[in-house]
């Protein structure tokens, strides 16, 4: 066992700006995690610009890095962090080498943010929910879909915070521990709504964040979200609130900082361009290591599941 927690992050990678292994190795480097990375596919930047140029990688080619980590004995992780993967053959090795690395380590936690789609809209190849529904949900020891992923994991809408409830209940049953669903669209116009549920013991506590919204778009956000939780959850010893109110709390900090940024660089009329409106996570760092922005939770339930 390292003296230091050792993710290994399998996601996307940009040239320039903020998603995907970006967005989530500085944070957690910062907050104190060894951060090795296998990217899922390499861009120059993210899809939201003009024009993108660069690379999907495919399933041999991660068999490949895997196979130089083992020859090496380097393969020991206490977590394993997975985001964006667009290419089946890639998911399907991606499960294979969890497993693998859980033999490795039985304690390993692997936290699966299942990057699928938005706002009602699949941005992967639908070939991939049912290797997520099949093979990932009894893998995952966190998961953290956002409203739409997890309706397509369960295969239910969800249209209230009972819906939700039951949702995550049903994302429990087959085998994650801890369910957050990072955003939802059950609040007002101003706000969005995080819930999170998490079992341990037989206790099931389930509870329920504001978080105020921008009157803008950011990309990598939920690469930062599903970062974040990973560091909490860690560092307060799997306290589910106490983990998503810091993890909501630097998210409002970092977002607010680029908001500001992005507007004072376009003009307060003018909408920001995609590189203007890039997570300023560097410029954030004292917020990644403690959070400023007020956030507080509510207890929906506590107690056995």
């Amino acid at each position: 066992m390292t003296s230091s927690p050792r993710v290994l992050s399998i996601q996307s990678h940009v040239v320039s700006g903020y998603v995907g292994n970006k967005s989530a190795s500085f944070p957690l480097q910062v907050l104190g995690f060894e951060v090795d990375s296998i990217n899922s596919v390499q861009f120059s930047n993210h899809t939201g610009y003009r024009h993108f140029k660069g690379q999907v990688m495919h399933a041999k080619e991660l068999e490949e890095l895997v196979s130089g980590l083992q020859l090496n004995n380097i393969q020991h992780y206490t977590h394993v962090l997975t985001g964006y993967i667009g290419c089946v053959t890639f998911l399907e090795k991606v499960y294979d080498t969890i497993q693998d690395l859980k033999k490795v380590n039985p304690g390993l936690i692997y936290v699966c943010d299942p990057v699928m789609g938005d706002n009602g809209k699949m941005y992967v190849p639908e070939t991939l929910l049912p290797v997520y529904k099949e093979k990932f949900l009894s893998l995952a020891d966190i998961i953290t879909p956002n409203q739409y992923e997890a309706e397509l994991l369960t295969g239910t809408k969800i249209a209230s915070e009972e819906d939700a409830l039951a949702a995550m209940e049903l994302l429990h049953s087959k085998g994650a521990q801890t369910v957050v669903l990072t955003s939802t669209e059950l609040g007002s116009d101003g706000l969005l709504i995080c819930l999170g549920s998490s079992i341990k013991g037989g206790e099931r506590t389930a509870i329920r964040l504001e978080i105020p919204k921008f009157p803008a778009t950011f990309t990598g956000t939920g690469d930062l979200f599903a970062a974040l939780l990973l560091a909490w959850m860690y560092k307060t010893n799997n306290n589910l609130q106490v983990a998503c109110e810091r993890t909501v709390a630097t998210m409002q900090d970092v977002l607010a900082r680029t908001y500001k940024s992005a507007i004072e660089a376009a003009g307060a009329d003018n909408t920001p361009t995609a590189a203007q409106i890039e997570l300023k996570l560097i410029q954030s760092k004292r917020n990644i290591e403690e959070p400023r922005s007020e956030i507080s939770s509510r207890v929906l339930l506590n107690g056995k599941s």
